[in-house]
């Protein structure tokens, strides 16, 4: 592998910038189930004055992952609408209530207008879908491990330090090492 973000003047990595369309590279020193248990071995890395600009944390076996949040009905997506469509509604008319002497009056008219308009348009959008897609959901990406990478000059003292950190309670280090038996 190739060194991470090579520096030829003895400039750290921190100073140079990186193209954040390459694939990562440098030396594997530490792999975690979690983000916060390989954030706490870089932070534990930083407290010992190791050079952390030489460390990238890589999400590895990205998966995209829907949680189902509910189901939808008229009456729900009506209801999203006319709230979505009264918040703009609010800013509007907050906007509009700046510029002309009759404060109520502009910030009325724009909470209904904005209601009527977020009523419509979620109606329309959900007549689109015609039952195909009756749920709720939130898309997320998660990793199924975290690896920290190291600059190949650094990644032994690195490994071996995260070795002495030892585990957090609660923590569960992935060794991917092969065991001789």
């Amino acid at each position: 592998m190739s060194q991470l973000n090579p520096a030829s003047d003895g400039a750290s990595a921190a100073r140079r910038p990186v193209n954040a369309m390459e694939r990562p590279s440098g030396w594997p020193v530490g792999s975690f189930q979690n983000y916060q248990d390989a954030q706490a071995a870089v932070d534990g890395l930083s407290d010992r004055e190791f050079p952390v600009e030489n460390i990238t944390i890589v999400g590895v076996d990205l998966m995209q992952v829907e949680r189902v949040t509910g189901r939808l009905t008229w009456g729900r997506v009506l209801a999203g609408g006319a709230l979505s469509g009264m918040w703009f509604g609010l800013f509007v008319g907050l906007l509009f209530a700046l510029f002309t002497p009759d404060v109520w009056t502009s910030l009325l008219s724009a909470l209904v207008i904005g209601l009527l308009f977020g009523l419509v348009f979620a109606a329309i959008g959900y007549a689109f879908t015609r039952g195909r897609r009756d749920f709720s959901s939130a898309t997320t990406i998660v990793a199924g491990r975290y690896d920290i990478l190291c600059e190949p000059s650094s990644a032994p003292r690195a490994r071996d330090l995260i070795a002495e950190m030892g585990p957090r309670p609660g923590q569960t280090l992935i060794d991917d090492r092969p065991h001789s038996s």
